[in-house]
């Protein structure tokens, strides 16, 4: 079994998604979520499940996408949970995760947005 860096920080799970994404690895993607997690993606349905969103990610990654470092937006933390996001470099909308704090101390999402931009005629 692969041993990962965990996200000991809410933030550190978007460089360690960056990293693992432009590796290729949809197990290391997958590490990143609760085995309960829903992302909302593709657009429009869930992907509910860690091994669910291994396959979804495994077929994103097929194509090879390049995924760029987003600066985070300031992490609200409550108790365990977090709420984590960042602006879109393209200025699309924003990205947005709930994370969890394990009993190690690490930080895995719980519910994931990956893209949603505002409503047209709004700018949020």
């Amino acid at each position: 079994m692969t041993h990962y860096e965990k996200a000991m920080r809410p933030e550190d799970i978007t460089r360690l998604f960056v990293e693992r994404s432009n590796a290729g690895d949809a197990d290391g993607v997958a590490a990143l979520y609760e085995p309960g997690a829903v992302m909302a993606y593709p657009p429009g349905s869930q992907t509910a499940g860690r091994d669910a969103i291994r396959e979804l990610w495994a077929k994103v990654l097929a194509a090879r996408p390049r995924f760029e470092p987003e600066e985070p937006l300031p992490t609200l933390i409550s108790g365990d949970l977090a709420l984590t996001s960042t602006p879109p470099r393209d200025g699309a909308g924003a990205r947005a995760q709930v994370v969890r704090r394990q009993p190690d101390g690490s930080w895995l999402r719980v519910l994931d947005q990956p893209e949603f931009t505002p409503p047209s005629g709004q700018d949020g």
